[in-house]
Formats: C-alpha cells, structure tokens, sequence
C-alpha cells in the first residue's frame, strides 16, 4: 500500500528553522567572482575553500576551532555546476542526502536523521515542519554552510543530524555588477541580475539588489515551475563602532502539474508496478502548489572595543500557500483509489536575537565567553476543502490518470478537521565559554535553556504544547598537535520538539531527546591550501517518529515512536590539491539501529560519496573543466525488501571559457551516463524517477 502522508504535511507552515518555500541562482569564476568584503566570514572564499561564517557556530571560531565537522558549499562551486537551488546544492554536501517526496516537497536527512534546522545567517527556530516546499533560491547566498551533528547551544534545537546556515550576500565598499543568463533542456530558462556598491561618496550607506528569474518545463510530464526572487540590502555606518543592515527579499515559488506523493511502487497486493517511461507523473494539468515568501531582517553590530562585540538582529517572515493537489493510494489493476484536495494557508513569523561576544582573563590566560537570548513567534492559519467528504478517497482509471485525463473534481467538503490554527513560541537562553587550558588546548562548554510552547489546533487535533526550562548541554574539546592539524572531541545531549507529527494519543509527539558524541581530525596541506577533515561520531535518540508505526483517525494519521542509534565516519577533502585544480568532496559512512539491534532507516545509504572538482588548463589558462560525480549504496524499504534502489552514480561534466575580463561562457552536461534511478524511497512505497541527460548553456557578464 502506497501510505499516504499527513493531512497536516500538506501545508508547510511558518518554519523559520527552514526556509521552506523559495527558489534558486548563479554567478562565475575566480576571476569573474563578486568579492563581498563586509562579509560576516572568518576568512575570504578562495575557489573551493572557505571559512565557516561565523553566524553558523556563533562562537568566532574557525572551522579548525571548531569540534564538529563543517562542510561549506561555496559560490565558485554553486557558479561552475549551475546550482540554482538547495536541493541541488544539499546533494552535493558530503553527509546530506536529499530525499525528494514529491515534486514539490524535499525532506534532508544527514548521519540518518531528518535535518531539522535551517537558518540565514544564523537566524532560525524548528517549529511546524522539517519539509522544504518549491526549492529554496540560491539568488541570494554566498555560501552554504553545514554544520554536522547535534546543536543544542548554537541553534536552540539538538537534532544529531546537521544545521544547515544559508550565508546572504552582503553589500559591498566597491561598485559591482552582474548579469547571469542560461537556457537548458526543457524550455529551462533563467536570468540573474546582482550590483551591489557604495551609495554615498564616502561609502558610509552601502546597498545591493538582487534578481533572479527562473522558468522551464520538466522532464516530468505536465510538470513546469517558475520561481521569482528580489532582493534589496543596505548597510549604514552609523558611527566607527555601529553598523546597521537591512534588507528585504519576495520570493515567489509556482509549479504546474505538482503532485502530492510519487508514483505508488507496488498495488492493493504489494505486488510491483512497473513504468515504462521515467517520465511518469500522477501530478494533473490543474493541479498545483504555489508558495509566497517575504522575508525581512534588520541587523545591528556594535564594537565595545577591547575585542567585545554585540549583535541584535530581528526577522519577520510571511508565508502565503496555495494548492490544488492529487494523491494516489491503493491501486488495484486499473483502479486507483485517489485523494483530491484544495489548500490555502498563511504564516506569520518573528524571530529576535541579542548577542554579546569577547574576551576575558582568568588565571594568566585569555578565554572567549558568548552571551546571548533568543525569541521566536509563528502563527500558522489554514483551511483545506476536500472532493469527498472527511478527506475519504474516490476510484478512477489510473492509465488515464498516468496520461493526465483526470478532470478535476469539485472542492466543496470541509471543516475543522480541515483547518489549522496554532500558535507556537520559543524562547531561549545560551551562553558558552572557550577556555585556553594551555596554548594547544582549548574546551567549549556552554548550554541552552528553552521553553517552548504551543497553543491552539491543527486538523483536529490540539496542537499544545509546554516545555519550559529545558537545559541542553555542551562541551568539547580541541588540542592543536601544530600549526596545521588539531584533534577534537565533543558531547551534546538532544532536545527537539516534534511539531509536525501528531501521536496515537491525538497529542503532538512528545519532544525528541537522545545524546550525541563526535571526534575528529582536521587540518590542511599544501600550505593550507587544501583542507581535510575526518570525523567518527555516535548517536543515541529516543523518541524519533516512527514512520512504519501509523493509524489513520479519518482525518489524519497518527504514529508511533521508536529508539534509534546511529553511528558512522566522515572523511572530506576541499580547497586547492594542486595548481589550477580545485576540489570539494567526501564519503559518508553511517549504520542505524533500532532498540533491538535490527537495522533501522533503510532508505538512508549506509555508504556514500559526493565530489566536485574543477580544473584550469595550463596551456589555456581561460578554459576550465570540470566533473561532479555523487555515488551511494542500494536503499530499500524498511518492511519490503524488494521496494529496492541499487547503487547507483550520477556524473555531470562542465566546461567554461573565459572571453575576456566581463565575458564568460561556459556548459554544464548533467548525468552524463544518463542512469535511470528511484529519487528516493523516504515516503515508503512511492517515488519519482530522476531527471535523464540534461544540459544548460550559460553566458555572464561582470563589471
């Protein structure tokens, strides 16, 4: 039986941990590339190698500093393979691996566990979802960072699987311009537009506009999407120790022929069902799902002086939905048993932030103390009206739903079983400490005290929720054995509460806990050119949703809980190995169990690689190539073991030549051996296939 998903899943909600619901981008070389110099950056991107932001850690350390592995995508990687979104991007991060649903709707799941916090620049709480909807634009980013493992101190929530920080674009103290332009199969068509410089003489009031328009079809059938973004920034030198950012960004998500689940794999009698084309859609021409987003932010840093540093930020964020949606259930020869459903829903967000960072002396040594408090607000309204009444499913021909003949029904059933109305609040406390025991050695200690909360309904069920007081300790330590290599060790327990899923009881799950410990090796060769960094980690979590454990209540479903323990070794590689020849990647393993031994989390690949390299010609230095190529082991179903994915690799090539300083051109050819495979078997029994061959030609010009 294909399960279906949560009426609650329908909607994302207002999630500021995700960023659920936008949509992508692109810009050069080295020698083409925006340099932003008021980046909130420990240290320049060069190439492939970059330092951790330090709104990802909130610590000011540096990634060497650090004891937990981080993986940064940056801009030269996103410019020469045409990352344009967070799927895109995410699947090139060593770790990740993205389980895309549906068309529309992406879960992430890093070391085996669903990644649950997504922040701009360090700003973001969980609350509703854990679910990307559309595809988050990358228009706007400079880096993407990844911070493995739990992160109860810096993010509020301590999820063991990673925090993944979107870095924006900053403007900057000199005058730049870009104009990115590629056409790719499908009708893909796309335009990027990105200046950004002083707008007083003495460069004291700074600002940066940002564009992206994004339109193409599908090789799916009767999929097509269009994605808009705009942004704006400015940045105020209020006085020599106070600099204020502002911006604002609308980002518009629409797709055509959505679907709302994936191509059921096997009948009513679990037998297989076979497609003949990796084209298939159960997604119809009137079906639908757009999402709207506007995102605000205004950010204050003032310099106390003697090394003391503070920062206020505060974020509003209103998400609009829309759908008009088919999900497929129990097929049974040519009869398929179908939901239909119609969905709108609004989101309001506020997000706050106060934090204070600097030095202090204690027993003849300078150690590191942050101080900070963190507040966050959504209220999430929605309605859904269903064809049939109490969302109960309706027989029609599943070849003609296949060929896109399903005429739409009329949605005319609904009721408070079709609504939600909630209200969620965190608030939080942190504080951490970086100790210098001895020159070489340095210990991290800090916690996080949370109190959450949540009020009113959710398709039927109570949504409360009350959580206060709620301590999440950390500590780690770091020992630097030279200049170059430094070994590390750390321990985080687990808290994170489980808005999106709804328990046996009615109730939503109880908050998620568990523990979490990692050591590690980092360090750099080829005079720190080229970074490596290598980490084994453990994971205890207790109170995970059990996605095979669910009752459906004629509304919703209801699951259980189960007790899950991971562990697993990351090994990764990124920077420049020789002249000319930059390369990012790695390869993950991890195994998962359940509380009896038996493994657990099939659908994850317990092996796994991701890399991307490029390479400038000696005796062509205006000419680069390059490949990326991501690989990993078979995926099942955890109760059937024939709902199977083989391992499989995707190779994408690209070639780009500079013209001259303003011009560039490049072409990225994309799974070159044009392998046929399942995108996922996260919702159980059903998938899409992935995209075949595919190419984009591109053509950018920078002043």
């Amino acid at each position: 039986m294909n399960r279906r998903l949560p009426a609650s899943l329908l909607l994302a909600g207002a999630c500021s941990a995700m960023p659920i619901a936008h949509a992508a981008d692109e810009v050069t070389l080295p020698s083409t590339q925006i340099e932003d110099s008021s980046l909130t950056v420990d240290g320049p991107s060069v190439g492939y190698q970059a330092q951790p932001a330090s709104s990802t850690t909130k610590l000011g350390t540096t990634d060497k500093e650090t004891p937990q592995a981080i993986t940064t995508i940056t801009r030269q990687q996103m410019d020469d393979y045409k990352i344009n979104g967070i799927k895109d991007a995410l699947r090139s991060a060593p770790s990740v691996t993205v389980e895309q649903s549906e068309t529309d709707r992406t879960e992430f799941t890093s070391r085996g566990f669903d990644i649950g916090t997504f922040e701009y620049d360090g700003m973001g709480m969980p609350f509703a979802q854990t679910i990307l909807i559309g595809d988050q634009d990358m228009a706007e980013f400079e880096q993407v960072d990844v911070l493995h493992g739990a992160n109860g101190l810096m993010s509020g929530t301590g999820n063991p699987s990673a925090t993944v920080n979107f870095v924006r674009k900053r403007p900057t103290d000199t005058f730049q311009a870009q104009i990115d332009t590629s056409v790719g199969s499908w009708d893909e068509r796309r335009v990027d537009v990105d200046v950004s410089g002083p707008l007083t003489p003495t460069g004291n009031v700074r600002g940066r506009f940002i564009y992206s328009h994004d339109k193409g079809n599908s090789y799916l059938d009767r999929y097509s999407h269009e994605r808009n973004v705009a942004a704006g920034l400015l940045a105020f030198d209020l006085t020599d120790a106070d600099t204020l950012t502002v911006g604002f960004s609308q980002h518009n998500s629409d797709s055509n022929g959505s679907s709302w689940g994936n191509l059921p794999l096997v009948d009513s009698n679990n037998q297989p069902i076979h497609y003949s084309s990796r084209s298939s859609s159960v997604g119809q021409p009137w079906t639908y799902w757009n999402m709207h987003t506007q995102r605000a932010f205004a950010e204050l840093k003032h310099d106390f002086g003697n090394g003391w540093n503070g920062t206020v930020t505060a974020t509003g964020i209103t998400e609009y939905q829309n759908t008009s949606m088919l999900y497929v259930g129990d097929v049974t020869g040519d009869t398929a048993d179908v939901y239909a459903g119609q969905t709108s829903s609004k989101a309001h967000e506020m997000i706050g932030e106060a934090k204070v960072s600097g030095p202090f002396s204690l027993f003849g040594r300078e150690h590191q103390l942050t101080l900070g408090v963190n507040y966050g607000r959504t209220h999430q309204l929605a309605r859904e009206y269903d064809a049939v009444d109490l969302s109960d499913s309706f027989p029609t021909s599943y070849s003609q739903l296949l060929a896109g003949n399903m005429p739409e029904p009329s949605f005319i059933y609904t009721g408070d079983y079709d609504t939600q109305n909630f209200t969620d609040t965190q608030k939080s406390i942190f504080a951490a400490t970086r100790f210098s025991l001895m020159d070489d050695l340095h210990w991290i200690a800090g916690a996080r005290m949370m109190s959450a909360d949540g009020s009113g309904d959710s398709y039927g069920s109570d949504h409360y929720q009350r959580i206060h007081g709620k301590v999440t300790p950390y500590t780690g330590l770091v020992y630097d054995l030279n200049s170059q290599w430094s070994v590390y060790a750390s321990w985080t327990k687990i808290f994170n509460p489980q808005y999106g899923y709804v328990g046996q009881d009615g109730k939503i799950l109880a908050p998620l806990e568990g523990k979490s410990m990692e050591a590690g090796l980092k360090g750099s060769v080829m005079d720190d050119r080229l970074k490596l960094q290598a980490a084994v980690f453990k994971t205890k979590q207790d109170n995970a949703v059990n996605l095979n454990d669910y009752t459906f209540d004629g509304n919703q479903y209801l699951y259980g809980t189960a007790n899950y323990k991971s562990h697993g070794v990351e090994l990764e590689a990124s920077g420049e190995a020789l002249p000319g020849l930059d390369l990012m990647g790695g390869y993950t393993y991890v195994h998962i169990e359940d509380e009896d031994g038996d493994s657990a989390r099939k659908y994850v690949p317990t092996h796994s690689f991701h890399g991307m390299a490029s390479y400038r010609l000696p005796g062509m230095p205006q000419a680069r190539v390059g490949t990326r190529v991501s690989w990993q082991s078979a995926v099942q179903n955890d109760t059937s073991s024939f709902i199977r994915q083989n391992a499989y690799a995707l190779v994408d090539l690209m070639a780009s030549y500079d013209i001259d300083s303003h011009w560039t051109t490049s072409l990225n050819l994309n799974n070159v051996t044009d392998r046929k495979y399942l995108m996922s078997l996260y919702s159980g029994t059903a998938s899409n296939y992935g995209a075949p061959r595919n190419l984009t030609a591109s053509v950018s010009w920078k002043y």
